[in-house]
């Protein structure tokens, strides 16, 4: 019984000279999936931001004002913060849909300046600011660990 027979009874894959569980491949679909996933969400969070931004600039009374906080700005500059990085987001992640690398490493800087914002933005509205935090979180896993060429 050969190596190659011996490693495909066991459930192994074999490939290029080396044995690749199973378990990586799998992985690494989820992780091509989520990317997908991760582009969507991308452009979603970014039209919500570009939303929550101009609903900032016109001082919306959706959120929480009157806090003493160390990094408070007025609505009006949250607002636009929000909107520059809700075009950004989105754009990047309409970008993940060509597949191109450029995009992924942007999606993945583009989606820690989001989670710096959001962090920042908890005490105006703090349940909005985790969920995309959350999301972002997503995104970066899904694009820092799927290679392509292995899928």
């Amino acid at each position: 019984m050969t190596d190659n027979v011996r490693y495909r009874a066991a459930g192994l894959a074999v490939g290029k000279g080396t044995v690749m569980s199973e378990t990586r491949s799998v992985k690494q679909g989820v992780a091509a999936g989520t990317s997908i996933g991760a582009a969507i969400i991308m452009v979603t969070v970014g039209i919500i931001q570009f939303f929550q931004g101009i609903a900032a600039v016109a001082e919306n009374e959706v959120f929480v004002t009157g806090l003493n906080y160390v990094y408070k700005f007025d609505l009006t500059t949250w607002g636009w913060i929000h909107i520059v990085l809700g075009v950004l987001v989105a754009a990047v992640g309409l970008a993940l849909f060509t597949g191109a690398g450029w995009a992924r490493v942007s999606a993945i800087v583009i989606a820690a300046v989001s989670i710096l914002a959001n962090f920042l933005w908890l005490p105006y509205y703090p349940w909005w600011s985790v969920l995309i935090i959350a999301l972002d979180v997503v995104v970066i896993w899904a694009l820092s660990t799927w290679q392509p060429d292995r899928y």
